[in-house]
């Protein structure tokens, strides 16, 4: 698509809520109200019809239809028509540049997690600086990847007392989390558990072949970055079916609940590896999206250099159709599920929008529209709490909550793609507003148009 259409179909987002300041004293410095907006608490399923949201330094302070608004205000007013929902969240990217941050933001979502191999002038100083709301972007957190060989390419240890280090390292340096990763052996991941818990760094990531997943989750890990783990792991069938037994599958969706194990419920991530494999012409599709120019050059020419296009041999269309029914299986059977998508490493998940890829697939496979938006805000908000105790409360849309927030023209219970075009958004307290954000997307289009490097 050329890049002037992408441009005008960002141009069309027009908003319904506009803003305008109440007065000219400085009075309530700080103080944002959402007037006559229609709130979607999250807390659980329902709608508070034309409330007012105030909001101060950053926080939720007041939510009813008789606040009263103080003067000097910034008033949002959703003209009874908007809907306010919380920010949302991806629990497993691998973005590090200020462009990703930007699409995260234009798409509604206000926390990541980069879930390993950020570049340290990232995690340094890109990373403290959105958090504290220098720069426009959702909040950042970070994993600490580490392996046992380097088969992978990460960061690898070959024995406990290098594996403690590692936790120090990451410490030190202001990672939030350790990602384990599949070829730890089995002292270096023990002494890893140990030396984190020790350091208040909650365990993430795949399956270790050595461990299993079931000995991982029994020593502390506390969230499966892919639900595509068990496959590997856990229901490792042989023969011509390969795939598990609904008895099985039920035996471990009961013991994940009463575990109380998060699972990065990453639907859309596998589909779109499944759609690519062995489909040039299908990788070739996903570069020509009009989201794709939201991409570095170099992302793009990592996509183009990526292998699954390139694979032959069985696809793996039945593992996807198993995911989605597992995934159905653990919603319903009381998993807290959380939202992953693995952008931008994978071809086809362009950060931002494969979010709402996701809540889609979710969406498909079963799930009712508040459960699967929840993984995206409820959930995580749930999981940092759980596992972060020094986090502030996000994910829900209630008095005490940081002020992370999406204004969208309808009601995301009833149609989730109303999420894709938000009328603004709120992070940290500061509100883009619909035309802010269409701004920064036609400027890091312009910025990244051009020859891409060879």
């Amino acid at each position: 698509m050329p890049r002037r259409l992408i441009v005008l179909c960002l141009a069309m987002l027009w908003p319904i809520a506009h803003s305008e300041p109440q007065g000219d004293l400085p009075s309530a410095s700080g103080t944002v109200a959402f007037v006559r907006v229609n709130v979607v608490p999250m807390d659980r399923e329902r709608i508070l019809g034309n409330t007012t949201v105030l909001v101060r330094n950053g926080r939720i302070e007041a939510i009813g239809r008789s606040v009263s608004v103080p003067t000097g205000a910034r008033i949002i007013d959703g003209l009874g028509k908007a809907y306010l929902s919380p920010g949302l969240t991806d629990l497993h990217v691998h973005s590090d540049t200020r462009g990703d941050l930007t699409n995260y933001l234009a798409n509604g979502v206000t926390r990541i997690v980069n879930m390993g191999d950020a570049r340290p002038g990232f995690v340094a100083r890109v990373r403290p600086r959105a958090n504290r709301g220098e720069i426009p972007g959702p909040q950042v957190d970070a994993a600490f990847i580490v392996d046992g060989s380097p088969r992978y390419a990460h960061l690898f240890v070959e024995t406990p007392e290098q594996a403690r280090a590692a936790v120090g390292i990451a410490k030190t340096n202001g990672y939030r989390f350790i990602k384990v990763y599949n070829d730890l052996s089995a002292e270096a991941f023990a002494a890893l558990v140990r030396e984190a818990r020790g350091q208040g760094l909650p365990v993430v990531g795949h399956g270790v072949t050595s461990v299993g997943l079931e000995r991982q989750i029994e020593a502390g890990q506390s969230l499966i970055a892919h639900a595509e783990e068990f496959l590997y792991t856990v229901f490792d069938e042989t023969g011509p079916d390969a795939l598990p037994s609904d008895a099985k599958i039920k035996r471990t969706a009961a013991w994940l609940r009463q575990q109380g194990t998060y699972v990065t419920a990453d639907l859309s991530t596998y589909a779109t590896i499944a759609a690519q494999w062995g489909r040039p012409d299908v990788l070739a599709s996903y570069l020509d999206a009009p989201e794709a120019h939201m991409l570095t050059p170099e992302q793009r020419v990592a996509w183009e250099n990526s292998g699954y296009a390139k694979r032959t041999g069985p696809g793996i269309e039945d593992n996807r159709r198993f995911l989605a029914d597992f995934i159905k299986t653990l919603n319903d059977s009381g998993v807290p599920l959380v939202m992953g998508t693995d952008a931008p490493s994978i071809p086809g998940l362009v950060p931002g929008f494969a979010v709402h890829d996701n809540l889609r697939a979710l969406h498909d496979a079963g799930l009712t529209r508040y459960q699967s938006l929840s993984t995206a805000t409820t959930q995580p908000g749930a999981f940092f709490r759980q596992h972060v105790p020094d986090i502030e409360p996000f994910g829900t849309v209630e008095v005490g909550s940081r002020a992370d927030l999406v204004l969208s023209a309808g009601n995301p219970l009833e149609d989730l793609s109303r999420l894709r075009e938000p009328q603004g958004v709120m992070v940290s307290g500061r509100w883009y507003p619909a035309e802010e954000l269409r701004a920064m997307s036609r400027a890091l289009m312009d910025e990244y148009a051009g020859s891409v490097p060879r």
